[in-house]
């Protein structure tokens, strides 16, 4: 088997590759080398000269990445490609490729992961403190080829450990997920995440929350993280180092956790300054003639509006659902607009009031049904969904026109009342991000 042990130094924002250092070995043992500076064809910013100690004038005159492109696919093909958090230097080096309008595909191998399996316990796996506790020297730090020679080493002794073979076998094999994961990320936390509705946070390596998200199938979800090429997702993934958990039993009630818990938690990768949604509303008013109106408008243009939507598609596909429901008119309606009478192609149980043929009095019956049955449909309701488990269910609690929360009860509870609920109640904060998720649900489903 041979391995193609490999480390870069980039630009670091921009992620363009400013050094490489590519070592071979056929099992254990070193075959052949490739060292290179890359110019970058971009800045180096000054952090990352006092990090490398390469600079702008070191680069100046070295090759461009299309220059080795052909070096590179040379010595790394029919190879696993190994690195120390594998997934950095695997990316960059096929966005590189991609640029050139060439394919980069390798198997994958991480030392961290490695390392994690076969040398247990330590206190970090990171390459420094890694290499120190087991007795690696590395010299020339944060340079491509000193790096890359201490995982070199690294590898060897791995390699050379009782269990060492057989478990890169097992990390290669195509169901292995070893090489997926973000490099800190025990594969123990990952087996662990269920194929069920939750959400799910993403920690870094202090434990602090760095992402929130929610999901039908946790698992699943989780994994799309991993495969993921972004440059948000991979700079996501290289700093999660654990994974926590909740279940939901539904996408609705995942929904409003995963609200509330962003708000919280303020997560540095969740969008905390996401614009506000543009609001709509429905309106009633009277005419000269007497004659009763719904309408629909933007909240910024007018007030007093009987329920909010935050699409303009929901508003229409709401008021069109009034109409037909209460035979209403889409003239006024205001689902269609300059015409003397109405002919809308679907909405087409008007009485015939806007052709004179039907009493004010009696469409405006009509419509302040249709009003009652906006307050009564969105001012209090119950909603059932599935538990956690198959002894429980979950519940949402809508109350005065406000979301009160959700909660679990066991299907041993005899619950006959919205107020024998609150004792299971976790209450939340009713926000316009809560009303977006709930308002379709409640007035469309």
């Amino acid at each position: 088997m041979k391995y193609t042990i490999i480390d870069i130094e980039t630009t670091g924002a921009s992620n363009k590759i400013t050094e490489i250092s590519i070592f071979k070995l056929e099992d254990d043992v070193v075959i052949d080398e490739f060292t290179s500076l890359v110019n970058p064809q971009t800045y180096i910013p000054d952090y990352i000269t006092a990090l490398t100690g390469i600079d702008n004038g070191m680069v100046a005159d070295a090759p461009t990445f299309a220059a080795i492109a052909n070096d590179v696919q040379r010595i790394t093909e029919a190879s696993v490609f190994v690195a120390h958090n594998v997934n950095f230097d695997y990316n960059i080096i096929r966005q590189e490729f991609s640029a050139l309008g060439i394919t980069f595909n390798r198997r994958k191998l991480c030392t961290i992961r490695l390392s994690r399996k076969l040398i247990p316990g330590l206190r970090s796996y990171s390459l420094g403190k890694l290499c120190a506790s087991v007795g690696i020297p590395i010299s020339d730090r944060h340079r491509a080829r000193g790096d890359a020679e201490a995982t070199v080493l690294l590898f060897q002794q791995l390699y050379q450990q009782e269990h060492g073979p057989g478990v890169i076998a097992d990390f290669l094999k195509r169901t292995s997920k070893e090489a997926t994961l973000p490099s800190h990320l025990p594969s123990s936390v990952f087996e662990k995440i269920p194929h069920q509705p939750g959400i799910y946070y993403f920690k870094n390596k202090k434990g602090k929350i760095i992402y929130v998200g929610k999901a039908k199938d946790l698992k699943k979800r989780v994994l799309g993280h991993f495969y993921d090429k972004s440059d948000k997702e991979l700079t996501l993934c290289r700093e999660t180092a654990s994974i926590d958990y909740e279940l939901s039993g539904s996408e609705l009630v995942a929904l409003l956790m995963e609200d509330a818990a962003i708000k919280q938690h303020f997560p540095i990768y969740n969008s905390a300054g996401k614009r506000k949604p543009k609001a709509f509303g429905i309106y009633t008013f009277e005419d000269r003639k007497g004659i009763q109106h719904l309408a629909y408008n933007t909240l910024k243009q007018a007030t007093g509006s009987l329920i909010t939507f935050y699409s303009i598609h929901d508003c229409r596909s709401f008021l069109e659902q009034l109409c037909n429901q209460f035979e209403l008119c889409p003239k006024y309606c205001h689902l269609q607009e300059n015409i003397a009478a109405c002919s809308h192609f679907k909405l087409q149980h008007c009485h015939g009031i806007c052709r004179d043929e039907e009493a004010v009095d009696a469409y405006n019956e009509r419509v302040f049904k249709a009003i009652a049955y906006i307050h009564d449909s969105a001012f209090n309701k119950v909603i059932k969904k599935p538990g956690r488990h198959a002894d429980e269910e979950a519940f949402v609690l809508i109350k005065d026109g406000l979301y009160r929360g959700y909660g679990f009860v066991g299907k041993e509870h005899q619950l006959m009342h919205a107020e024998d609920l609150e004792l299971f109640l976790i209450p939340q904060q009713d926000t316009v991000d809560t009303q977006k998720i709930l308002r379709k649900l409640l007035l469309i489903d």
